[in-house]
């Protein structure tokens, strides 16, 4: 079985995230970048099984900036057989729809059983990655699940909802996401990292994917402005003189908080 775990380098939560205010993008240089936990947790699912079935094959795939390497090699000392890196400056600005597409011709070309992948990355936040590649392979998508059993020729697992949980099954090729109930992901010991150093690491630009060049010229989406947050500003003080009661509830209509 050959499992595919989209993994991706985020600026660290607990530093300082800006966004470029020309190209709208994240800059990545304000602070420190790290392998997204969520894609940790998907990789843990992987390897997890392949602890316990022989045979079975993990490939960590990302894409973003050259220097993303480094990080990436994380997911090949933590135990991924191989690693496949998509590195084109033309894909830069890639919005949600190509960065799907250029993900699905990657997968396409390594071949897959499954591919596992977290719920939404914590810099962008899109949640609509994983579906639209299940849209783009033409295979069964299984979302959001807080437990994960692979089987031969299936996937299943347990998805939260209203009132309860509900328990879905998909057979295989399939793409499945990942929520931050899976465990912790594994940390890479000495060995590993020594090991990763030798493993295949492959890195493909656009026209390894023959995404055509019109395709990364044209995004589905458009950004019309960008702008840094404003300052916060001092909250509404109410002083109780016996109407207080009332200026809360006008307060609280006033901003449709009710």
């Amino acid at each position: 079985m050959k499992i595919i775990v989209l993994v991706k380098e985020v600026p660290d939560t607990w530093g300082e995230r800006k966004l470029d205010l020309e190209t709208g993008l994240a800059d990545r240089a304000a602070g420190e970048v790290v392998l997204d936990e969520i894609g940790e947790r998907a990789l843990e699912v992987a390897l997890a099984h392949a602890d316990a079935h022989d045979g079975t094959e993990v490939v960590v795939m990302s894409m973003g900036p050259e220097s993303a390497a480094t990080t990436i090699r994380k997911g090949l000392a933590m135990g991924a057989a191989s690693a496949v890196h998509i590195a084109d400056p033309a894909l830069a600005a890639a919005d949600l729809g190509l960065t799907a597409r250029t993900l699905a011709a990657a997968i396409r070309r390594s071949g897959f059983d499954l591919v596992i992948t977290g719920n939404l990355s914590t810099d962008g936040s899109g949640g609509v990655i994983p579906a639209m590649l299940a849209e783009l392979l033409g295979v069964p998508n299984a979302t959001a699940l807080s437990s994960v059993e692979i089987a031969d020729g299936s996937v299943s697992g347990v998805r939260a909802v209203e009132g309860g949980t509900m328990r879905v099954n998909a057979p295989l090729p399939a793409v499945v996401s990942i929520t931050e109930a899976l465990p912790d992901a594994r940390f890479p010991n000495f060995k590993g990292i020594m090991a990763a150093k030798k493993k295949p690491f492959e890195t493909l630009g656009a026209a390894d994917l023959d995404v055509e060049p019109e395709d990364l010229s044209v995004g589905w989406s458009i950004m019309t402005a960008v702008a840094e947050k404003p300052p916060r500003t001092a909250g509404t003080k109410i002083t109780d003189d016996g109407d207080g009661g009332t200026r809360i509830a006008e307060f609280l209509i006033e901003n449709r908080l009710v």
